[in-house]
């Protein structure tokens, strides 16, 4: 049934990737002309160290964040599961002039169409909940890193994918009268479950007037706790888990942008969790 959701996912991906390309959110024009597309999360965490070092970066999308690290000096591989966006990644890269390898595939068979370990594998910001078996990712992060290498991920916290967002779930929802637009609510399940949410929505976060045909999709909800716990099972050791009251690309009614262009939750500016970063190291050996 795994396969069933992601062939819908795929559906959608594909049909995103040209709405994402011309979007304002994407800023394709921006990055052509040297912007980079990190948060400065990433920046400080892990722009730093990756000059000169291989990087493999899972669900890349069209390769924006992926060609950013290789303009920082990262010897950088990209692997997303649409093929539309590998292909319009692989066009950016001659476009702009910045070597990198773009892979067509899947996480979870990611093994069987690449032979290589890395010393940085790189994911981040929504890609946990396409991903309905968390266990097979992180065994595919361990095949891939090299003994010693750095495993890194900044993503929106799970408490984020708690929150009502007026989403049309195809699942029940709270039998409350609606709550006013701007209220913070929670509308969604936090620790996983066996099936996915699965929702079907016109438009999309990138431009919310976009008529998406394609539009039902599934989501898995992953706790902080399973996200951990998996990395270690699979011989991760863990440096940090940071935890952040700020995120990016959220579209909910309570959230506010800042001056310094960072989202935080209005009202509560300080006291909710909207983004988390792990950095883990594959243990020498392993």
């Amino acid at each position: 049934m795994l396969e069933e959701f992601t062939k819908a996912n795929l559906a959608m991906w594909n049909e995103l990737t040209g709405i994402h390309a011309e979007s304002e959110f994407y800023d394709v024009q921006g990055f052509k002309a040297g912007k980079q597309t990190l948060t400065s999360i990433e920046l400080e965490e892990i722009g730093g160290e990756v000059a000169g070092k291989t990087l493999l970066h899972l669900q890349c999308h069209f390769g924006l964040d992926t060609l950013s690290l290789a303009r920082l000096g990262a010897v950088a591989t990209g692997v997303d599961f649409s093929d539309q966006a590998i292909a319009l990644a692989r066009n950016l890269s001659q476009e702009v002039a910045v070597p990198a390898t773009f892979v067509h595939s899947d996480v979870y068979h990611l093994p069987e169409v690449l032979d290589e370990r890395f010393d940085i594998l790189f994911t981040s910001w929504g890609v946990l909940i396409w991903l309905g078996d968390l266990d097979r990712w992180a065994e595919v992060v361990a095949h891939f890193l090299k003994p010693g290498g750095t495993f890194y991920i900044a993503e929106f916290h799970p408490f984020v994918w708690m929150l009502d967002d007026g989403a049309s779930s195809l699942r029940p929802r709270p039998a409350s009268a609606p709550p006013p637009a701007d209220e913070l609510r929670v509308g969604y399940p936090y620790f996983p479950r066996p099936q996915p949410l699965a929702f079907d929505d016109d438009g999309d976060y990138a431009d919310p007037a976009a008529h998406v045909h394609a539009s039902t999709s599934y989501e898995w909800t992953h706790s902080l706790g399973e996200i951990v716990t998996v990395l270690l099972r699979h011989g991760l050791v863990l440096e940090y888990l940071h935890e952040f009251p700020r995120s990016i690309g959220l579209r909910l009614p309570f959230i506010v942008e800042g001056d310094d262009g960072w989202q935080r939750v209005k009202g509560h500016e300080e006291s909710f969790p909207l983004s988390f970063s792990i950095r883990a190291t594959k243990r020498a050996g392993g």
